[in-house]
C-alpha cells in the first residue's frame, strides 16, 4: 500500500505537471491566506512583494488574498493597512487583494474599519486573536462582527500561524479556541466569517459546517486530507489557502492532488464565494 511519503517522492518528481485539467484551471486559483511583509523572527523565502508576487504567478494564482505579517506585532494597524494597500497596489493589484487587520481592544478601531473599507478598497479583513490577546467569547469581539455586519465586509479569523512546538520563547501564541464560534454564528446568521489556519482536530472538536463559515485547507495535514473532510463538510463552504510564504505554496496545491477530487470540486475550492 502506498504511504504518504511514497507519493511525496513520486509527486516531487511530477511538479511541473498541471494542477488542474484545462477547463478546471482556465480562470485560475484563487488563494485566500497569503502575507506580505517580513515574519518577526526570521526570514522566508519570497518575503518581499515582488518576489511573493512572481512565485504565485508561476504557480498560476490570479487572485492572492493577502495580508501583513506587521499586524502581528505593530501596535499601529492603521499604518499597517495603509502600507499593505499601496504595496498590494504597487506590485500586483491585478494579482494582490490586501485584506486589512483590525484589533477589537485597541481603540478607534472603528476608524480602521471605515479606513480599510472606504479609503483602502478592502474587500474582507482579517483578526489575530492568538497575537492581540483577545478571545472569540470576549463582547469586543462580537462588537466588531456585528459592524463588519453593517458594513457588509466578511471577516478571516487566524486561528493560529505556527505549531507551537516550534514557536519563538518571547512569542508563544496559542492557537485560537473556537468552540464559541458556532453558536455565535447562529445567534448572528449574516455574518461570514472563514477561519484560516485550522487543523482537523480543531475542526472536528469546534466547529460544525454552517452557510455562514468557512475554512481554508492550508493546516490540514494527512493523505487524502481533503477527501475525508468532505465527508462532513460541504465543499461550497472550503477554501483554497496556502498561508505563503510561512508554508511551502506546494503543499497546498498537492493536498488536491493526493485527495479524489473531480474537477468541478477542485473548481469550487480554488474560487470561494466569500466575497460575493
Amino acid at each position: 500500500m502506498p504511504t504518504r511519503r511514497s507519493f511525496l517522492t513520486q509527486a516531487a518528481a511530477f511538479t511541473a505537471a498541471p494542477l488542474l485539467s484545462p477547463a478546471a484551471s482556465s480562470s485560475g486559483i484563487t488563494d485566500v491566506n497569503l502575507h506580505l511583509h517580513r515574519w518577526p523572527h526570521h526570514r522566508l523565502p519570497h518575503d518581499t512583494p515582488t518576489a511573493l508576487a512572481d512565485h504565485l504567478r508561476a504557480k498560476g494564482v490570479t487572485q492572492a488574498w493577502t495580508g501583513s505579517f506587521d499586524a502581528l506585532l505593530h501596535t499601529d494597524l492603521t499604518a499597517v493597512n495603509a502600507r499593505l494597500a499601496a504595496d498590494c497596489a504597487k506590485t500586483a493589484p491585478d494579482l494582490l487583494l490586501p485584506i486589512g487587520t483590525l484589533n477589537p481592544t485597541h481603540p478607534r478601531w472603528q476608524d480602521d474599519l471605515k479606513r480599510c473599507q472606504q479609503t483602502h478598497g478592502m474587500k474582507a479583513l482579517r483578526l489575530y486573536p492568538g497575537f492581540h490577546r483577545y478571545t472569540l467569547a470576549d463582547p469586543a469581539f462580537r462588537h466588531l462582527l456585528e459592524a463588519a455586519i453593517t458594513a457588509r465586509i466578511p471577516l478571516q479569523i487566524v486561528s493560529q500561524l505556527e505549531d507551537e512546538r516550534t514557536q519563538h520563547p518571547a512569542l508563544q501564541t496559542p492557537a485560537v479556541d473556537l468552540k464559541t464560534l458556532p453558536a455565535l454564528l447562529k445567534d448572528i446568521p449574516e455574518a461570514r466569517i472563514m477561519v484560516l489556519n485550522a487543523s482537523a482536530t480543531m475542526i472536528h472538536t469546534a466547529l460544525q459546517p454552517s452557510p455562514n463559515l468557512w475554512l481554508d485547507i492550508a493546516k490540514l495535514e494527512g493523505c487524502g486530507v481533503v477527501e475525508t473532510l468532505l465527508q462532513t463538510w460541504p465543499i461550497e463552504q472550503l477554501a483554497f489557502g496556502s498561508n505563503a510564504p510561512f508554508f511551502y505554496w506546494q503543499a497546498a496545491k498537492l493536498k488536491l492532488q493526493e485527495s479524489a477530487l473531480t474537477p468541478t470540486q477542485i473548481h469550487t475550492l480554488t474560487h470561494p464565494t466569500l466575497l460575493l
